[in-house]
């Protein structure tokens, strides 16, 4: 395994690899622990050799761009979705010849198609799992948790080759590579609207606790991002919403709210009455609400009667395929 960690390094494996006919990749973020979500670590590997790339100390990845995007080099990863949307946003990579081990275990019938119980069935090697919610922001980076990364793509294109050769017996190499294509075409997206609505409970509360609760929510962002921790290490939702319901007035008053320790309520304590008393006071006209939906139609006899037709002919293929019916 080697370790990249400026461009230099970056530019001379770019060399190797463009024109490589299959190359590996995954990424380590940190969302669990950062306030935002960055990509930290980028690992690839050929069938001989396995890259580390330092993505908070090289920030260009420019020169795999082609290796990424050319049509001759197969990009294996397993469950891609959250890899490629967080590779276009922050380095503008995109893949044009994707391999998605994950979803050709799904196509095969796995029923536990994760990456260590996949290796572990077809491979029979066992990964190891301690550092799944590690701080992969944290420089120096242990040389123990620079192995675990690197061993998440070392086996991929072996993996590749049994979930492949598997998908063709069953005849169904083309239905997984047309999800391929539409898996490679994903992209970050931001989501419209007031992230407080979002939050589950929101809904439950009354109007004035919502105004509260959004409050809150905005002052566990700032505090977070302040910070560069995740949201849920400030305070976690249930507290929000328990905060947003009582609306205390007094410090005395945080103690008895579940998630609120006595450090908190020493450090921050006061911020957090004053947002209870932001959103407590505001009059009606200000009161956040929920957007309305548009009224449903009533219901079609007709149109239900061929949705159940189409779950039972559903079900009865999946059973034939040996597929899960969500899945197909």
């Amino acid at each position: 395994m080697q370790y990249i960690q400026n461009n230099a390094d970056l530019e001379a494996i770019a060399d190797k690899l463009n024109g490589v006919a299959l190359l590996a990749a995954d990424t380590e973020a940190a969302g669990y622990h950062r306030y935002r979500d960055t990509v930290c670590l980028l690992q690839l590997s050929t069938r001989l050799e396995t890259y580390v790339v330092d993505t908070i100390a090289i920030r260009d990845l420019s020169p795999l761009s082609q290796t990424f995007a050319q049509g001759e080099t197969e990009v294996v990863f397993h469950d891609a979705d959250y890899d490629l949307r967080l590779l276009s946003r922050d380095f503008g990579l995109t893949v044009n010849c994707l391999f998605d081990t994950k979803i050709a275990a799904q196509f095969i019938g796995e029923q536990a198609f994760g990456l260590g119980s996949l290796v572990e069935k077809y491979l029979g090697i066992t990964l190891e799992k301690k550092h799944q919610r590690a701080d992969w922001a944290q420089r120096p980076l242990p040389a123990d948790m620079l192995h675990y990364a690197a061993e998440d793509t070392r086996h991929l294109p072996e993996l590749r080759d049994a979930l492949r050769e598997e998908l063709v017996k069953r005849g169904r190499l083309a239905w997984a590579q047309e999800e391929f294509k539409l898996a490679q075409q994903l992209r970050w997206t931001t989501i419209d609207g007031d992230a407080f609505l979002r939050t589950k409970g929101a809904r439950d509360l009354k109007p004035r606790e919502l105004a509260v609760l959004r409050e809150l929510h905005a002052w566990r962002e700032r505090a977070a991002e302040s910070r560069d921790v995740a949201v849920f290490r400030v305070l976690s939702n249930e507290a929000l919403l328990e905060l947003s319901r009582r609306m205390p007035t007094r410090i005395e008053d945080l103690g008895s709210i579940p998630g609120l320790g006595p450090g908190l309520i020493d450090r921050r304590g006061t911020e957090l009455l004053e947002a209870v008393a932001r959103g407590a006071g505001l009059t009606e006209t200000d009161w956040p609400r929920f957007p309305r939906h548009p009224r449903r139609p009533p219901p079609d006899a007709e149109f239900e009667s061929h949705v159940e037709k189409l779950k039972v002919a559903r079900d009865k293929v999946a059973e034939t395929l040996q597929l899960d019916r969500g899945f197909l």
